[in-house]
């Protein structure tokens, strides 16, 4: 099988040179000798809000690159529940557990609609091998995803309902404006934070009655953040 070279890479499926996360990708760093080692195309793919790219002990194909949009991941405990584990944003990458498995350790479905880059297993394990820089890449990676995991468990897993839910506001601010939050569906939350759904529902409510927050859509999604003390403030202060 001929390798394929860089410029026939970047134009395959996914348009890498005009990524606007390139700098934030997996490939980010990988030269010409990097891509000598590439024997399989590296797809550009797009779903839908709720569909699903893939479900907890399926066989991985590959790893993802998130480009657009956000990806919840989630799991069924023992006792039937479902828990969301994860929230996946741009530059994050999705399946690394898989490199070392050869599955997949969660469901992974789309919050919203995404686009994704996705990258054959194998081409994954060959650079690797042999490029320091794509092996540090995944270290890189890795850490991050743990450091952000922990960060999260931290934030909205403590604390009354309230002061979860305010610190889950922060955590949802947008990265180009820390002004606006992006929230979605109160169920969805309320697997994130193990509260009930109505529990969620009471708690903005509660922060838009007291100026902490202020809907800019319709639809309950969009939020501008008016006062942050508010959010991170104990109860009693409510």
């Amino acid at each position: 099988m001929i390798p394929i070279k860089t410029d026939s890479a970047w134009r395959g499926t996914s348009d890498c040179r005009a990524c606007g996360i390139r700098e934030m990708a997996l490939f980010a760093n990988l030269n010409e000798a990097d891509f000598a080692h590439i024997h399989a195309p590296i797809d550009d793919l797009a779903y839908r809000a709720g569909d699903t790219l893939h479900l907890e002990g399926q066989a991985s194909h590959g790893i993802c690159t998130l480009r657009s949009g956000m990806l919840k991941l989630s799991r069924v405990t023992a006792d039937g529940r479902r828990r969301i584990l994860r929230l996946l944003r741009p530059g994050d990458v999705l399946g690394l557990e898989a490199l070392a498995t050869g599955r997949y350790d969660s469901d992974a479905s789309a919050l919203t609609d995404v686009t994704v880059c996705r990258i054959p297993t194998e081409v994954v394990h060959q650079l690797s091998q042999h490029s320091p820089r794509m092996h540090t890449g995944l270290l890189n990676k890795w850490q991050k995803t743990l450091r952000e995991a922990d960060d999260w468990l931290a934030a909205i897993n403590f604390g009354t309902a309230r002061q979860r839910v305010g610190q889950f506001v922060l955590k949802m601010r947008h990265t180009t404006d820390p002004g606006l939050s992006t929230l979605f569906s109160r169920e969805d939350m309320g697997a994130m934070m193990d509260l009930k759904l109505e529990t969620v529902s009471r708690e903005v409510s509660r922060l838009v009655k007291t100026g902490a927050i202020k809907a800019v859509d319709k639809h309950g999604r969009l939020y501008r953040i008016l006062d942050e003390t508010l959010l991170q403030a104990p109860p009693d202060k409510f």
